[in-house]
């Protein structure tokens, strides 16, 4: 595994920031890092860097250990903070060479070149990085994050703050490089996490609340929702007196959704229960759930 978190636990005075959380994460896959403000993704983050210690538990990176082996896990390591610390007042290309001066790359004008081109800042690259905007920041945060070509990248809050086409342009950007090596992003976007993460782990309260793909995720719940329009008015108390109806929510007099209360299909029991009431049914569906309402679920329980 490319990443190994073994119980991993971070104290601030009494309060646990990170609570005895446990996780992995293999090459070539791209990982969701998804919580609330305050539910410890970047504290994790952090430990993973080592840029803070653990309280307790145990972090490898490339089955090395990060603190018996600190300066080799930060080589194999690519980090974009939340707040992108470049130097405004350097130019991109000497910015990036001086990056690669500290990780101490052989032929640093041609990897300067490569990674400008991979994270397209060629018409850029001869300003000063105080002078761009915000989505050509980030992609000078990128480039001096993948300039050493590190096994593991970590991105905290990489498209915060892009407009919807720097979105696109940086997500492709990420999975392209998530292709040959493992990536660890959190966000609160829900969209970029479905476009762009084949697994997500949800952090709450610095507790592990959930680890699966995207899919199984959005399978999960233990009920389905079903949106049902009536021709003429129907009662919402007779809706909710249909065996295994646990909640009936009124859109309008002909509209509802309906909740069972388990994970069943409920639609042919409510198509048998508008043909006995002679009521004709225009519309009958299964509500598709969402990564943000899968999210909503395990934040506020």
């Amino acid at each position: 595994m490319s990443i190994s978190v073994k119980h991993l636990t971070k104290y601030y005075g009494d309060q646990a920031a990170v609570d005895n959380i446990s996780f992995e994460a293999k090459n070539g896959e791209i990982l969701g890092f998804l919580g609330p403000n305050g539910a410890g993704k970047s504290t994790t983050m952090k430990m993973i860097t080592n840029f803070i210690p653990p309280t307790e538990g145990s972090i490898e990176v490339c089955g090395l250990d990060i603190k018996k082996n600190s300066l080799e896990v930060r080589r194999r390591i690519g980090y974009l903070p939340e707040h992108n610390p470049i130097y405004l007042d350097m130019y991109v290309k000497e910015y990036l060479a001086f990056v690669g001066k500290i990780y101490k790359i052989k032929n640093i004008k041609e990897r300067v070149q490569e990674v400008i081109e991979l994270v397209g800042l060629q018409r850029e690259q001869k300003k000063i990085t105080g002078a761009l905007s915000k989505g050509y920041r980030q992609r000078v945060g990128l480039a001096q994050a993948i300039i050493h070509d590190p096994e593991v990248l970590i991105l905290d809050e990489p498209t915060s703050g892009l407009d919807p086409n720097q979105l696109v342009e940086i997500r492709e950007l990420i999975k392209r490089i998530g292709s040959s090596k493992t990536v660890m992003l959190s966000t609160h976007i829900m969209q970029e996490v479905e476009a762009i993460c084949d697994r997500v782990i949800i952090i709450n309260n610095g507790r592990l609340v959930a680890d699966a793909n995207t899919q199984d995720l959005q399978n999960s719940e233990k009920s389905q929702v079903i949106f049902v329009e009536f021709e003429s008015e129907v009662s919402r108390n007779q809706l909710s007196k249909i065996p295994q109806v646990q909640q009936v929510e009124k859109i309008n007099d002909k509209t509802f959704l309906i909740k069972s209360s388990e994970n069943i299909d409920l639609r042919k029991t409510i198509a048998n229960y508008a043909q006995k009431e002679g009521v004709l049914v225009l519309t009958l569906r299964k509500e598709e759930k969402s990564l943000e309402d899968v999210f909503k679920e395990y934040t506020t329980k």
